[in-house]
């Protein structure tokens, strides 16, 4: 039973901005849960937030723009966000580039992220969570490698 709890904590890991899933497999494998068990719900539980995020940042963002000093902010964000998104990507690599952004596990990248650049360049759904899924599970994969094998090789 206690590892039902450490995997259902793993999943709420992993559905956390900045942590996710670079945080939530290491918390599994600290409890010694199976690899493929944390690595599964590591990866569901980060995908989770992405289409909530894609389809409503917009309306917040726009209802924010109305508040002061956020308003400015956002909409500096906004900007800098799709002038640099433009500058760097051609609308043919946006889905590469989104691909690559949620798959490098590093902060500052993952699904959160990835969704969060999706809403401000206006990538739609169906176009935006295939490319934030496989950057997911390859960022998992590499978090499974890493937490995992290493222990395999030197444990």
């Amino acid at each position: 039973m206690a590892n039902f709890w450490h995997l259902l904590a793993t999943f709420g890991i992993s559905m956390l901005p900045v942590v996710e899933l670079r945080g939530a497999i290491p918390y599994g494998f600290a409890f010694e849960l199976p690899w493929w068990q944390v690595m599964a719900v590591s990866v569901i539980g980060n995908l989770l937030p992405a289409p909530f995020i894609i389809l409503f940042i917009r309306k917040i963002f726009d209802w924010l723009k109305d508040k002061g000093r956020f308003g400015n902010l956002v909409y500096r964000l906004e900007q800098k966000a799709k002038n640099g998104a433009n500058k760097v990507l051609s609308h043919s690599m946006m889905w590469f580039g989104l691909f690559v952004l949620v798959a490098v596990p590093l902060p500052g990248t993952g699904a959160w992220t990835g969704a969060l650049v999706a809403a401000i360049m206006d990538l739609r759904l169906k176009h935006a969570m295939p490319a934030i899924a496989l950057g997911v599970l390859v960022a998992g994969v590499v978090m499974s490698v890493i937490t995992y094998g290493v222990n395999a090789i030197f444990g």
